[in-house]
């Protein structure tokens, strides 16, 4: 009996071939199989006589075979098969490339559904249709019906993919659903069985669309479910109390050389109200680059030692790691509770009163072991297994979406007690997706900009103004300013001449992308020669990468060419300039991310977008940016604009591509979420829902959520 779990390996009839492309997609069982959806569908439903066909339409015919030939087209590795068709209206010609074994299947005499578009050159013909022989008591897979078009490999077309699961699928035995029928009733959704034949084979547009849907909605309802169960268990555990010393931290607000924003003072409250109660805190504080968002967390870590318990702080890099320590010994220079950091480079403390040392890595872990050291920096140095707390109290992560979720747990799992949690991120994140990735969070947002800030004046440049651009940076760098230079590529796409047919449109449009490397040579030989230039790119050891960082930060480079690597986490106050090549081909909230790196010093800093782009459409989009005030706002407009998966860069969310598509519907989400609360809240160990409670567990191993 098949059941989901059988491997293909063990269904007759689908051979060696077939299963070594479908591995190469990832499909190695029926699960797989049945649930690799179609993108799109073709509505060959409604079938036409041969005269009525028009030029362009597409379209299924039913007719019989009349003649069936091959032959080599002038280009030799080009072989044409051609087959004319007739019904009682009249006749036409099928062509197809390459495919002479159509020869040994369409014979004269068979009858045959035919789908597909409809040319002209001298008179119409089909070009490159799809076929299928038409039997009585067989249900067409292929033709005169709405045809599933599906993610497709090399020597594994959609007909192939239809060819290999209409059996599979006639022949599963019924599923048990895993979502609850009450559920299905109050979301009008259909079964598991029906979804499964209506996705693949359906009648009729609406029903394959209402299968997407539901298949949709369980994805994003797993995902809800596993946030809100997370988040309603941890109103069931106990962590340390922090009752708010309101004298403790007016003290520490009047020390600071700059008032804190009104959004800042409102997450700061947020986060000490939630640190003051006997539950963890599990918060998410998100606000624009330069923001404040390390000033808040300084002062509520603070709060954590004054209490009695140590804070760790961990960042993804080296570089915003130490920016947060020197955070720290800046405005909060008089704190003598001891202040670490940690890195793979760096061990030292600093003591207060301008009391710095440097230590041996294992001395200051036992400091760390003993209490004596309050708050701890550091990156992933600080899940290792020999870094031990004697009082963990509070866990801030900075760009907590860069540390996967058994990262975070490894933190989680060096305290007695729960510690309290807290989040922190600079990429602007639509609440829609907010709400499906971080939905076990509460959320905090700084939305202005230090009062002292100057707007950064951004302009998108054309060709034309290149050379006008580039003398204006030339003065910025005679006066002490320095530059980002972002590109897309790290190398240059060298296209094949001798086979250019081998590229797609877009790769082509690729080939002219600006690369880091030969805007490094053009720039630092043609263009400024007289510059102090280097390059940063992520193919580079980390060591290096941190040592160019270095220099760039001590003023002892001018210019800095790189890739997307300096989107997060690099604070040089004296960097006045961004320029970005090729900015049409970024997102507008990547875009927003860049143009954050300067305008964080006293002086007037600028962002240009280089774009060598006619399009209407990145035109408009380059305009947004330079509109641009929110990056929320931005975050939003680009979500709509590109969808979920672009809106990543790339596919590594976790989210199932279903999911992704659903998330341009905010409303989807919403109901996911209000399913899931509904149930949890009724029953939080899924007692009454074992189908549930086992789908879901499945869900977590399959679901890569980083």
């Amino acid at each position: 009996m098949i059941t989901l779990e059988t491997p293909l390996s063990a269904i007759h009839g689908i051979g060696q071939k077939f299963l070594v492309k479908l591995k190469k997609m990832g499909i190695s069982s029926v699960r797989d199989l049945l649930w690799h959806f179609p993108t799109r569908y073709e509505d060959f439903s409604q079938v036409y006589k041969i005269a009525d066909l028009i030029p362009n339409q597409e379209a299924t015919i039913q007719g019989m075979v009349e003649e069936v030939s091959g032959r080599r087209a002038w280009r030799r590795n080009l072989y044409v098969t051609e087959v004319v068709i007739r019904d009682d209206s009249g006749s036409i010609r099928a062509v197809w490339f390459n495919q002479p074994y159509i020869k040994n299947t369409l014979q004269p005499g068979r009858i045959a559904n035919f789908s597909g578009k409809v040319s002209e050159k001298e008179d119409i013909y089909l070009s490159n249709p799809t076929y299928e022989l038409v039997r009585e008591a067989y249900e067409t897979k292929h033709t005169a019906r709405i045809v599933p078009v599906y993610p497709e490999t090399k020597g594994l077309t959609s007909k192939g993919i239809r060819y290999l699961i209409k059996p599979v699928l006639d022949h599963l035995p019924q599923l048990e659903d895993p979502l609850p029928r009450a559920l299905l009733s109050r979301e009008h959704l259909p079964d598991i069985n029906l979804a499964l034949h209506s996705i693949h084979f359906p009648l009729e547009l609406p029903e394959a669309l209402r299968a997407k849907e539901r298949f949709a909605f369980e994805d994003l309802f797993f995902l809800q479910l596993f946030n809100v169960k997370q988040k309603l268990a941890l109103t069931e555990q106990r962590a340390p109390s922090f009752p708010v010393d309101l004298p403790f931290i007016k003290d520490l607000l009047l020390h600071l050389p700059f008032p804190l924003t009104f959004s800042q003072k409102r997450s700061l409250w947020e986060i000490l109200k939630d640190t003051a109660r006997a539950t963890p805190m599990n918060r998410l504080l998100q606000g624009d680059v330069g923001s404040g968002k390390t000033v808040v967390v300084a002062i509520a870590a603070l709060h954590a030692a004054h209490h009695g318990y140590q804070a760790a702080l961990m960042a993804p890099t080296e570089i915003l790691a130490r920016q947060h320590y020197e955070t720290f010994k800046k405005f909060f220079g008089e704190f003598e509770g001891g202040v670490a950091l940690v890195t793979g480079h760096d061990a030292k403390v600093f003591y207060g009163n301008n009391l710095e040392t440097i230590k041996k890595k294992k001395e200051l872990l036992k400091e760390v072991k003993d209490g004596a050291i309050e708050i701890i920096v550091g990156t992933h140095a600080l899940l290792q297994s020999d870094v031990t707390f004697r009082s963990l109290g509070f866990i801030i992560i900075d760009e907590q979406h860069r540390f996967g979720v058994e990262q975070r747990a490894v933190l989680v799992k060096k305290r007695e007690a729960i510690p309290h949690f807290l989040s922190m991120s600079a990429t602007p994140i639509p609440r829609t997706l907010s709400l499906t990735l971080f939905g076990d969070l509460d959320l905090s947002l700084i939305t202005e900009l230090p009062k002292d800030r100057k707007p950064i004046i951004t302009k998108t440049v054309t060709q034309k103004e290149r050379a006008t651009t580039y003398e204006f940076v030339r003065k910025q760098a005679n006066a002490g300013r320095q530059i980002f230079v972002i590109c897309p590529r790290i190398e240059p796409r060298q296209a094949n001449p001798d086979a250019p047919e081998r590229f797609s449109f877009r790769e082509l449009q690729q080939l002219d992308v600006k690369s880091v490397t030969e805007e490094y040579e053009k720039l630092s030989k043609k263009v400024f020669p007289d510059l102090r230039i280097v390059m940063l790119h992520g193919k580079m050891k980390a060591i290096e990468k941190e040592r160019v960082m270095k220099e760039f930060m001590e003023r002892r480079v001018d210019l800095l060419v790189s890739t997307s690597v300096v989107e997060v986490g690099v604070d040089v106050p004296n960097a006045t300039i961004m320029i970005i090549e090729g900015a049409d081909r970024f997102g507008l909230a990547q875009l927003y991310q860049f143009r954050g790196r300067v305008g964080r010093g006293v002086h007037q800093s600028y962002c240009f977008l280089f774009t060598d782009s006619s399009s209407e459409t990145a035109r408009a989009r380059l305009k947004a940016i330079v509109e641009a005030r929110n990056g929320l706002e931005l975050a939003e407009r680009d979500l709509r604009q590109r969808g979920p998966g672009e809106f990543f860069g790339n596919s590594q969310t976790g989210i199932p591509d279903l999911a992704m598509k659903a998330l341009r519907h905010p409303e989807l989400v919403k109901e996911a979420r209000a399913e899931a609360i509904r149930i949890l809240k009724e029953d939080l160990k899924l007692k009454k829902y074992p189908l549930l409670s086992k789908r879901l567990a499945e869900f977590q191993t399959e679901v890569h959520r980083e």
